[in-house]
């Protein structure tokens, strides 16, 4: 018996979609950007042996739960590929083009982009890498008042791979479509930029307290850490001793981009000093000086009532100025973001 229900899975293959629907990376020097809850929470493993344990991290009320397939949890090398496709996106959105989020990767261009050899072994792993990307599931919930809602998501939803015909089965590209959850991230700018060196990191501790270092430090001048609280962060699965060790380890070699690394051996603290070499909020950033409607504060207040439109003004300005934004449309991107704002706020 033959089922009348269409197979999902044949949306993904090229020839069925127009060359319009399918969003091509090709921005060969974009800025490395990621999406800034993947560098607040441990969606991804820093082991290279597969781990197949199901995550769960809870704080104030609210809690993530990570669930990998039996191929185990997505990597932070598997992760490459979502940031590769975030840069590639954003800058296009810079430049106030249409993207997509069905994405279309060049496998060699993507390899060359973050730092990989090129071998048939890279091909292969980058085959591997999508399938973990694409097992690994989230649910988290989200507290309101005195309800809850429990949401469910993939790093990303569906992919497909192109080969060359042939003994070789040369890898030509493959597509990958991101997750309503990322998508939505790109949209909104919750994205921050990354050190172009993140990618020569080899190891991955290094990697991920680089990202705490980006997402809590910031442009700020110091931030200081627990090995507690780094460890917990990082979502490692080394011994506290073994952490430890890697934190003055990397505080030694000093070779974290953005940032200098002190351990305090006395306080068990690790101190993260900004090199300067980021742009910093404020007046060094080139902000949008333009003006706004005053009719759109009347907007604003009907999509984030209670709150004050020339406090949320002030704060859309600052934003788009730390995201190198400039508004094609700013009534329209004010209100969206005060929209935004509310949904994850609620009233003050």
């Amino acid at each position: 018996m033959v089922s009348d229900t269409p197979n999902p899975l044949l949306a993904l293959l090229p020839e069925r979609h127009p060359q319009h629907d399918v969003f091509i990376c090709d921005v060969a020097d974009a800025v490395l950007k990621d999406v800034m809850a993947h560098m607040e929470h441990p969606f991804y493993s820093l082991s290279k042996k597969p781990e197949t344990v199901v995550r769960r991290y809870e704080q104030n009320g609210n809690w993530i739960e990570i669930t990998p397939s039996v191929k185990g949890l997505a990597t932070i090398y598997d992760k490459d590929i979502l940031i590769y496709c975030i840069s590639q996106i954003m800058a296009k959105l810079k430049k106030g083009e249409k993207v997509n989020q069905r994405v279309r990767i060049s496998s060699r261009d993507l390899l060359i982009f973050t730092n990989r050899g090129t071998a048939g072994k890279d091909y292969k792993a980058l085959v591997e890498s999508l399938d973990r990307l694409e097992g690994t599931r989230i649910r988290t919930n989200v507290v309101t008042g005195d309800e809850e809602q429990i949401d469910g998501f993939g790093l990303i939803e569906a992919s497909a791979i192109r080969r060359k015909h042939g003994l070789d089965g040369r890898l030509l590209y493959c597509e990958v479509k991101l997750s309503d959850w990322v998508f939505s991230a790109i949209r909104h700018n919750e994205v921050l930029t990354l050190h172009r060196d993140y990618f020569r990191l080899r190891r991955p501790i290094e990697r991920r307290v680089y990202e705490l270092a980006r997402k809590h430090c910031g442009s700020q001048p110091v931030w200081k850490a627990s090995v507690q609280i780094l460890l917990k962060k990082s979502g490692s699965k080394s011994s506290e001793r073994e952490f430890r060790r890697s934190l003055r380890e990397l505080a030694v070699t000093d070779h974290l981009p953005d940032y200098q690394v002190t351990f305090d051996v006395n306080e068990d603290m690790v101190t993260f000093e900004n090199r300067g070499t980021m742009k910093s909020a404020g007046a060094e950033l080139e902000r949008w000086e333009g003006r706004l409607d005053v009719e759109v504060h009347s907007d604003v207040r009907r999509q984030a009532p209670g709150w004050d439109p020339y406090y949320l003004e002030q704060e859309w300005r600052m934003w788009i100025a730390q995201s190198e934004i400039v508004p094609k449309h700013p009534e329209k991107h004010f209100v969206s973001f005060c929209k935004s704002w509310f949904e994850k706020r609620g009233r003050p």
